[in-house]
């Protein structure tokens, strides 16, 4: 569920990328899209691996983990940040 929205979701394969690197810079924090998954199975847009992508501060999710074990960051069609979730957890 996305962190500052809690009643939608922000999960879907078309929107999900692995996004292993994060770091703060000037007080706000990127993810860096790792993901060299294929896009067409999951019906997603394309993003370059290495593409630096802002995560609002209100769409940071440390509650809860994921099974994974990435960091994975769900982005609508135009970029728009739906939430990060950190690896890890259940």
């Amino acid at each position: 569920m996305q962190p500052d929205v809690p009643t939608a979701s922000c999960c879907g394969e078309a929107d999900a990328y692995f996004a292993d690197e994060i770091h703060v810079r000037d007080g706000k924090t990127y993810a860096i899209i790792t993901d060299d998954r294929p896009d067409e199975p999951r019906g997603r847009p394309h993003v370059d691996i290495g593409t630096e992508i802002e995560v609002p501060d209100h769409k940071l999710k440390w509650d809860k983990g994921n099974p994974t074990g990435h960091g994975i960051i769900f982005l609508s069609r135009n970029r728009y940040v739906f939430c990060y979730v950190q690896p890890g957890g259940a």
